[in-house]
């Protein structure tokens, strides 16, 4: 399960673009009781958005790296600088190279192989999310893909990540852990992406009531992508997109 002790390779920061952060921040602070807090005029007044005053999300003015509206997850690299020169030599493309946020931590994004994209943290004062699997916050994230058995590949030489293929009913599900985790570090999965639609990886939020939670977003604005279902030892989970079409999708974990 997710941890905020961060290794590399772990899912450690997720951020959403928007044409128009303060109707993304009134959505998004409804559905999940978020508060929101700028970070000022030096940053773009990009907002950390947190429950009980520990950051879960962040809200991002540009839609740097981005086609439109989208959430991009962020993992944990010792050397965003390093990691980059790894992801191009495996495959990947570089969409921002590595920046300094003052202060807080160096990033840079990609697109995999497939296109799918995603960035790196290389942690300064700001480590990573501060609370995660709790109501409001990430619980999991996944990668959509046309060939989720090809893209291991890219992903293990980049990473290190160890995935096991575990039973989902009547076929079998990869799970993604960092490489220096043990069995209880699982953090991530793939799945088959759906035709006609394009690569991404798409964060899921922990949520006290699915039913109730897609309700509320659809009064807020949100479009359902997918509706509520309920997938045995897991939970009850939906998929929605935001007013700007950002997709996320929203559990109430059975475990």
């Amino acid at each position: 399960m997710l941890t905020t002790h961060y290794l590399p390779g772990s899912p450690c920061w997720v951020d959403v673009s928007s044409p128009d952060p303060e109707t993304s921040v009134s959505f998004y602070t409804g559905l999940f009781g978020w508060d929101a807090v700028s970070l000022g005029a030096e940053h773009r007044n990009y907002r950390f958005c947190q429950v009980g005053g520990r950051t879960v999300a962040g809200i991002s003015p540009e839609a740097q790296a981005r086609e439109g509206s989208a959430w991009l997850i962020y993992f944990q690299a010792p050397d965003a600088d390093t990691i980059t020169k790894t992801i191009e030599q495996a495959g990947g493309t570089v969409l921002a190279a590595p920046f300094d946020i003052e202060g807080q931590g160096r990033m840079a994004a990609f697109a995999d192989p497939a296109g799918a994209s995603f960035a790196v943290w290389q942690p300064g004062a700001t480590k990573g999310l501060g609370l995660v699997t709790d109501a409001g916050s990430l619980g999991w994230v996944e990668l959509y893909t046309p060939d989720p058995a090809g893209i291991r590949g890219f992903y293990q030489s980049v990473f290190g990540w160890r995935i096991e293929d575990l039973p989902m009913g009547d076929a079998s599900y990869p799970v993604i852990s960092p490489a220096e985790g043990d069995e209880s570090s699982s953090a991530a999965g793939i799945a088959q992406l759906e035709a006609g639609d394009r690569p991404h990886w798409l964060p899921y939020f922990e949520v006290p009531d699915c039913d109730a939670t897609v309700a509320l977003g659809q009064r807020l604005g949100a479009t359902v992508q997918a509706p509520a279902m309920t997938v045995e030892g897991v939970g009850r989970m939906a998929f929605l997109a935001d007013p700007f079409g950002a997709r996320f999708a929203v559990i109430t974990s059975s475990v």
